[in-house]
């Protein structure tokens, strides 16, 4: 009998405002058995406010967290300034990456500058990476 692996994680998020990118990293995460439920947005100030309004629901609330760089309203910047705002609980609980089609060294100096941000990846996202991303 062949028993089923679980998911890496229980739920991941992901935000893009490109609808593309935005399935083929959701793809990517449900393909490569990496996350059980996938919370996708388009806009981070959605995100943010799900976020916000479940901070005290760890159930629902993403292990991981992959977000683009440039977005209408607000940037994935200024979404991981209100993310630092969150309960230092949520926080080591979750973990957040920059995936982006971005070549500013600037951007990417930016992410690697932050201290919610595990790593940066160029879009689109591989099993590889998806592979090294450990279990909090």
């Amino acid at each position: 009998m062949i028993t089923a692996i679980p998911p890496k994680f229980e739920t991941v998020m992901i935000i893009d405002d490109n609808v593309i990118d935005l399935y083929i990293t959701s793809r990517m995460i449900t393909k490569n058995n990496f996350g059980k439920k996938v919370l996708e947005y388009s806009a981070a100030d959605e995100a943010l406010k799900y976020l916000q309004d479940n901070q005290e629901n760890i159930s629902v609330l993403p292990q991981v967290i992959f977000i683009d760089i440039y977005m209408p309203v607000m940037s994935g910047f200024e979404f991981l300034e209100g993310y630092d705002k969150l309960p230092e609980a949520f926080k080591n609980n979750c973990k957040a990456y920059i995936i982006s089609s971005t070549i500013d060294n600037f951007d990417i100096a930016l992410a690697h500058n932050d201290k919610n941000v595990v790593s940066f990846q160029v879009k689109p996202i591989t099993k590889e990476f998806l592979d090294r991303i450990s279990v909090v």
